[in-house]
């Protein structure tokens, strides 16, 4: 108990304030209470059990009889814990007031507390499996997260390589585009020459060779693949020259006919 709770107890008794100033002053001389602030009580008792209640009013001048009924109403407010044992004051509190302990009143306090008990743990459990439930979603999400992030690493790999072999497929049709530029370009300027000579007699097979470019071992597969290739490139449709190309046929259907006879 401290100052203020033990001031506002005799004022409640009908102490005059002076005197009730006075003897808080001397209980504190005499460390019975504590200064105001210094203990905080947990629950909502006051005074300890009904013989302290009674001893400090019987020092503040109060009757036994009126104590008595002060005392009473104080245990029923719930500023007293508990009912004294009767050691330090014999008859301090009448039975009827004992037996409140057991009184209808108080146990139907008790079953109240209880079922809040009871209510409380109830909600205890549904927080702690809400708790559960929301770490093992975060757990999932966490799981999914990297999952994700793994399958991005792999796609950004997959794209760097197919970025890769992209360049290196341009770079190949960009080499092959120019040499077929070459290639036209000396087909072109080949074919202006041989134009004067298409009336003259039709060469011999070692000489398909020498203008296929071939050496004269080639066999006759190679000079029909030979010839097969200049047809495909100087062919109209792939921007080659109409009359060279019909002279490579001539050439071609020449020496096929010519094999067919020998």
């Amino acid at each position: 108990m401290n100052t203020d709770e033990a001031f506002e107890l005799l004022t409640d008794a009908g102490v005059a304030e002076d005197l009730s100033i006075q003897l808080v002053r001397r209980w504190l001389r005499e460390r019975k209470i504590n200064y105001e602030g210094t203990v905080r009580r947990k629950q909502g008792y006051i005074l300890k059990d009904t013989d302290q209640a009674l001893n400090m009013l019987m020092e503040a001048g109060i009757p036994e009889n009126a104590g008595i009924q002060i005392v009473r109403r104080w245990l029923s407010q719930g500023k007293i814990q508990s009912v004294g044992d009767g050691k330090q004051r014999n008859d301090t509190v009448p039975k009827e007031t004992a037996s409140k302990k057991s009184s209808p009143h108080i146990n139907e306090h008790d079953k109240i507390i209880r079922q809040l008990k009871v209510r409380i743990k109830a909600q205890d459990e549904h927080i702690k499996g809400i708790e559960q439930l929301h770490n093992s979603s975060i757990q999932s999400l966490i799981q999914q997260r990297e999952k994700l992030t793994k399958e991005i690493v792999e796609l950004e790999k997959e794209l760097n390589q197919l970025q890769k072999e992209t360049n290196h497929l341009l770079k190949e049709n960009i080499h092959l585009r120019n040499e077929l530029l070459s290639l036209k370009e000396v087909l072109s300027k080949s074919g202006k020459m041989d134009q004067a000579r298409m009336k003259t007699p039709l060469p011999k097979s070692r000489d398909y060779r020498e203008k296929l470019g071939l050496s004269k071992t080639a066999g006759h597969k190679e000079v029909l693949a030979g010839f097969k290739q200049l047809l495909k490139v100087t062919h109209p449709d792939h921007g080659g020259n109409a009359a060279f190309f019909h002279y490579i046929k001539s050439d071609y259907d020449q020496y096929r006919n010519s094999r067919n006879g020998e």
